[in-house]
């Protein structure tokens, strides 16, 4: 898998980059995780820094384009993203919980 940055844009206020990628893949379209990993790895940056929001493969091509946010730590990757987007890139959530009280 080849990843090429088509564009970055800084976000200061939110403390990451905007990201937009297009890769050529030899088989069916990637998995999120391992094209977040690829990123993450192009990037020099931690896997939990990276969240891919999209992944956009027309039919029967081999090319794939996406979108990803690239926090600068893991910790504002969970502070601004929603639930889904952090389950869904496997990004553990706090571990600041409340526990459920006995009663």
């Amino acid at each position: 898998m080849d990843i090429d940055i088509i564009a970055e844009d800084d976000n200061p206020m939110l403390h990451r980059t905007d990201v937009r990628f297009e890769m050529t893949h030899d088989e069916a379209t990637p998995s999120r995780l391992s094209v977040r990993d690829s990123l993450a790895a192009k990037l020099n940056k931690d896997a939990e820094e990276v969240v891919v929001r999209k992944l956009d493969t027309k039919f029967g091509m081999r090319k794939t384009v996406g979108v990803a946010k690239v926090y600068e730590s893991s910790t504002h990757a969970r502070d601004v993203e929603q639930d889904h987007m952090l389950e869904r890139n496997k990004i553990a959530a706090d571990n600041g919980e409340a526990e459920p009280e006995e009663a």
